[in-house]
């Protein structure tokens, strides 16, 4: 039978007695005959508490020892790995009281592989041999995610999120049917439930879509987990945990292209208020200046998304607007200002009162006015537009923040998505 990947993070596996839960919802999918591995977070607020306790003792600092990462110490991973430890070893006590053959597996003894970049590494490899002949004799594995080992043995974090990543990499190595993500909302909607209560859940949605939406603010799926699932071809399926065993909880499917038949012209509007937007006024207007200006922007690891260039007030200059995380501004400014001569311009403006509110579907790449449609909507709402940014299935707009949600609501609205059955 077709090996099955479940994955749950720590909201799912808060205390003892969610864990509990979870060993229900284990048991219930092993009772089905499926071969499985259980991939898990830690408890809720223990990582933070971790690396609270790393930073307190210089975990955070350029490293002194061989194996290190730039910036952090190896160390520094073996404290705040310890976390998914403790709820391998609880879920496995658990699922035996239940009768079920359990066992934890911690990253070494597998092993999973991944180079030595600590605090934000990634896996090169996983060995598959012996845990796939465990699962398929009937024992399930309980694997922590988040982490792995060097060649060198050194233990190593995949950065926020990679638990997510670790479960979609698991179920690649085992050529798995898919990889059940338990989570603390029953699918991919359309929207944020918080904002409008019109949003849908979503039964499937694309590799691409779901890409987009992840990296433009939806806080479902962490963006490299979607990135190796599109690249592996594995199924993901994003379901509750608060669901008893044996009740309807069908999630969302994440699959590729193909397999969707009705296909939305947008399927999701995302937004994000971590953004600034970085406003370089009078610049000089000559060949390779945009070059040193987000070169220097790259050296200085300034994530840019929005560009806008257009033609300043005196003749032979320029203003070039960019927007960035908001964490990320005033590095940005720094970067620039450093080179402020060679690069010649008359003033910097850091404006942090700013969201992006993009609207994602695959349906794009074969409709027309979706743009129109898009500004028509904001304009009806005296929405006024700063930036845009496209691509092929993904329009996004730079608004002030105060009118985040108002624009939310008129695009789920404008674009059909109320109603999506």
């Amino acid at each position: 039978m077709a090996r099955v990947v479940l994955k749950f993070g720590g909201t799912s596996v808060g205390d003892v007695e969610r864990i509990q839960r979870v060993a229900r919802i284990v048991a219930h999918a092993r009772n089905g005959g499926q071969p499985l591995a259980v991939v898990v977070s830690a408890m809720a607020g223990e990582t933070d508490r971790l690396v609270k306790l790393a930073r307190a003792a210089g975990g955070e600092t350029p490293n002194s020892a061989p194996a290190g990462g730039p910036g952090f110490d190896d160390e520094y991973d073996v404290i705040v790995s310890s976390g998914e430890q403790v709820t391998t070893g609880l879920l496995a006590l658990a699922l035996r009281q239940l009768g079920i053959p359990a066992r934890s597996w911690q990253n070494w003894q597998i092993p999973i592989r991944s180079n030595a970049d600590h605090a934000k590494a990634r896996i090169d490899s996983i060995d598959d041999g012996r845990l796939g002949a465990a699962i398929d004799a009937g024992e399930v594995a309980i694997i922590p995610g988040f982490q792995a080992v060097t060649h060198e043995d050194r233990i190593t974090t995949l950065g926020r999120g990679g638990s997510d990543t670790s479960a979609v990499a698991v179920a690649a190595a085992l050529n798995a049917e898919r990889c059940d993500i338990y989570t603390d909302v029953d699918g991919v909607y359309t929207t944020d439930p918080r904002i409008t209560q019109k949003a849908q859940r979503l039964a499937r949605i694309s590799y691409e879509e779901m890409l987009e939406m992840a990296s433009l603010g939806a806080k479902v799926l962490q963006t490299r987990s979607v990135e190796l699932a599109m690249a592996k071809r594995v199924r993901v399926r994003v379901l509750s945990s608060f669901v008893e065993p044996g009740e309807p909880n069908p999630g969302t499917i994440v699959c590729d292209e193909e397999e969707i038949v009705e296909k939305q012209v947008v399927s999701g509007v995302a937004y994000s208020r971590d953004e600034a937007k970085v406003s370089l006024l009078g610049v000089e207007d000559h060949p390779g200046v945009a070059a040193e200006i987000f070169g220097r922007l790259a050296d200085a690891n300034v994530n840019v998304d929005m560009i806008v260039q257009s033609q300043a007030r005196h003749e032979g200059r320029q203003n070039i607007v960019f927007t960035c995380p908001e964490r990320e501004a005033q590095r940005a400014a720094d970067a620039l200002a450093a080179v402020r001569e060679k690069i010649g311009y008359e003033d910097i403006l850091i404006r942090r009162d700013v969201a992006k509110v993009s609207v994602i579907g695959i349906g794009m790449r074969s409709q027309v006015g979706v743009a129109r449609t898009m500004f028509q909507a904001l304009s009806q709402r005296n929405i006024n537009i700063e930036a845009i940014a496209t691509s092929e299935i993904k329009i996004s707009v730079l608004i002030d923040s105060a009118y985040t949600e108002l624009a939310v609501r008129a695009l789920h609205t404008a674009y059909g998505l109320d109603a999506v059955g």
